[in-house]
């Protein structure tokens, strides 16, 4: 949850994402969807919704492999604390999404 306008929201997020990285980005601004897509098998997609408290964010990560999906599940068991690390960086970032510019 990050206590500011939606739109405000989703428009930080977005450019976030789209700062510096090489990945391959969707913005559906309607529907305050943004995806990023990069590697060989890793999807992101966030959505912003409004909620009485100011803003949703909901982050999924998606194994966007065309070929040897069956390895991402193994390969990620190597990199001890991933989901830990993945959780604790979207903290990171909705505390910086709700710090005013």
């Amino acid at each position: 949850m990050v206590a500011r306008p939606p739109a405000e929201v989703f428009e930080r997020l977005r450019r976030k994402l789209g700062g510096g990285h090489p990945m391959r980005m969707e913005v559906d601004r309607e529907r305050g969807f943004v995806a990023v897509q990069g590697g060989w098998w890793y999807r992101g997609e966030y959505r912003v919704t409004a909620d009485p408290a100011g803003a949703r964010v909901e982050h999924r990560v998606i194994n966007a492999a065309s070929r040897g999906r069956w390895g991402v599940p193994l390969a990620n068991r190597f990199f001890v604390g991933f989901r830990r690390e993945v959780t604790a960086g979207f903290g990171r970032l909705l505390a910086e999404l709700g710090t005013p510019e």
